[in-house]
């Protein structure tokens, strides 16, 4: 048996008996459910790698400097209109799932006030005001229905893989207790809590996106002036909302006190780095060994990190790449 099929395998094949919390999505399907077991079986004992963006490109700087592929492949729906480039990312994702990748997708999703292409600062960091915040979340609407126009056109891109039998680790509004998303530091049960749970709502409810598991994913928090990211309690939507909450770590701040805190309002959710500039080192790991995967943002794998550095995680018995044989007891 070929080491990827095995990994296949043994994420999919297997009952959990020890997993504390189901799907939030009730009618989740089973290769999401399968997804999540695995993951609730290996927490604590390793960590799963993971490269985002790029197409394959930064997937293979991994193997250049390591010898080996990640387990968990990335990408994001920046700029995806009518003829953005959804299905590029859909087509990528079915690729690299039958090459034995976990998928994880994400989505800088621009202002519903803008037309795409999207710019990146002029719309997905540009700034909206408190009154278009509200009318963005009032049913009904004008902004409210450019909102839902943006979003299903995403859904249909997110049924596609459902339609594939393929489980996503999605992550919408990532960062969200930052100061530089439209969408950021909007806090409270009016804030981006409520945006979120209208997304749920509707990808659950109306389009069915059973395959989705939901990765709610903040910013480590930070006092830069005007680059600032808040305690991550104001910015949750709850645990019947979220299935792993999430957190990105730039500037190499991987702050106790943070994981700690994002434990605490976990309740015993999984956990992840779900960006990383720089990689935790195994000082790092030992002190906060309950993340479940790591994700390297794009070419920050050779940018912001040394050889020897990508090696050492790598090289870890707890690290989990594509095909790794493990002696995990089910």
């Amino acid at each position: 048996m070929r080491k990827t099929t095995l990994f296949l395998f043994l994420l999919f094949s297997v009952k959990c008996y020890c997993q504390p919390f189901e799907p939030v999505n009730k009618n989740a399907s089973p290769e999401a459910r399968k997804l999540l077991s695995y993951l609730y079986r290996i927490n604590g004992k390793y960590i799963l790698s993971g490269e985002h963006g790029g197409g394959n490109r930064f997937l293979d700087s991994v193997k250049s400097l390591t010898g080996k592929y990640p387990a968990l492949w990335g990408s994001d729906f920046i700029w995806s209109g009518p003829a953005g480039g959804g299905q590029r990312v859909v087509d990528q994702a079915i690729a690299n799932y039958k090459k034995g990748y976990i998928i994880a997708l994400m989505w800088h999703q621009g202002r519903p006030m803008d037309s795409p292409p999207y710019g990146f600062k002029q719309s997905v960091q540009a700034k909206i005001t408190d009154e278009e915040w509200t009318q963005i979340t009032t049913p009904n609407t004008a902004l409210n229905k450019k909102w839902l126009a943006q979003i299903d056109t995403i859904a249909v891109y997110l049924k596609q893989l459902k339609d594939a039998h393929i489980p996503v680790l999605w992550r919408p509004y990532h960062e969200m207790n930052g100061v530089w998303f439209w969408w950021g530091n909007r806090p409270g049960k009016n804030g981006i809590a409520k945006l979120w749970k209208m997304m749920y709502d509707r990808y659950v409810n109306d389009y069915h996106l059973d395959n989705l598991i939901w990765v709610w994913g903040a910013n480590g928090p930070r006092d830069l002036p005007e680059d600032e990211a808040y305690s991550y309690k104001g910015f949750y939507p709850g645990a019947a909302f979220v299935d792993i909450l999430g957190t990105d770590i730039y500037h190499a701040d991987y702050e106790q006190k943070d994981y700690t805190e994002l434990l605490k309002l976990a309740k015993g959710k999984l956990i992840t780095l779900s960006e990383v500039g720089e990689l935790p080192n195994a000082s790092v790991l030992k002190a906060q060994p309950l993340w479940s995967w790591f994700m390297v943002w794009t070419n920050f794998i050779w940018t912001n990190n040394s050889k020897s550095a990508v090696r050492e995680i790598y090289e870890r018995p707890e690290t989990i790449s594509l095909g790794d044989e493990h002696d995990i007891k089910y």
